[in-house]
């Protein structure tokens, strides 16, 4: 990993939280509320949320009663998280393609579209291969990511988001298979830029991926856990078993 990797230092910013702090905290407590159910995951079973940000789903899946261990890129989101740590909950940094060390979770969860970040295509497979070694026999997988369909119907090319005394300049392009967001903003006297970019991942990549570790089991469309339309969900929700 080098210093000039956009997520390591877009991620690890307080502007980039800010940016996002309209997340709907009751939304994403059901979602793991339907998905802990859907599952059957039985209380105690050991999980881990990969690329887990500050641990808002984590915290919530430690209290449907599982342990839980956070992993995250970011150092300055896993500080944030540790304030929440007990026993059946835990965090630390981690770059999502390198496994954990003995690790046997029954279920790994990597959500709202915490996947497809990299430059190189490779590097997915090895995310892929990371959590199948990490994965005991029969357990499960969770990934949700955006409708890269729906994303490119509905792109907007421009906006601007307030927050607060900030003025988020946003433009966005879909560019050699990703969707590529560029921000620009100014505080205290200074000009900050920072670039997002996600690939443009559908069902038939994410099967391709898989299908030497993971079944794909079922697929939803939002966080109702609808079923999945590739014209008009905004989400395409995948559950996976090991094979």
């Amino acid at each position: 990993m080098t210093d000039t990797e956009w997520y390591a230092s877009w991620f690890d910013t307080s502007y980039y939280h800010l940016l996002y702090n309209h997340r709907n905290e009751e939304e994403a407590r059901e979602f793991m509320e339907r998905l802990v159910h859907f599952l059957a995951l039985p209380p105690g079973s050991k999980v881990l949320d990969l690329a887990c940000g500050k641990g808002r789903h984590a915290r919530t899946l430690q209290a449907l009663g599982l342990n839980v261990v956070g992993t995250d890129l970011s150092p300055q989101s896993i500080e944030f998280a540790q304030q929440y740590s007990n026993e059946h909950l835990a965090f630390q940094v981690q770059d999502m393609r390198i496994p954990l060390e003995n690790a046997a979770f029954d279920a790994v969860f990597n959500l709202f579209t915490s996947f497809g970040y990299f430059d190189h295509l490779e590097d997915n497979l090895q995310v892929i291969k990371a959590i199948g070694s990490m994965v005991v026999p029969e357990g499960m997988l969770v990934i949700d990511f955006l409708n890269a369909e729906r994303v490119k119907a509905t792109l907007v090319p421009e906006e601007q988001v307030h927050r607060g005394t900030i003025v988020f300049n946003i433009k966005r392009e879909v560019l050699k298979g990703k969707v590529i967001k560029h921000i620009a903003f100014s505080d205290q006297g200074k000009v900050f830029q920072y670039t997002e970019q996600v690939q443009l991942l559908g069902m038939s990549d994410f099967q391709t991926l898989l299908e030497d570790h993971f079944r794909i089991q079922d697929v939803f469309g939002d966080y109702r856990l609808s079923p999945f339309d590739p014209d008009t969900s905004p989400r395409l929700i995948l559950i996976a078993k090991k094979r």
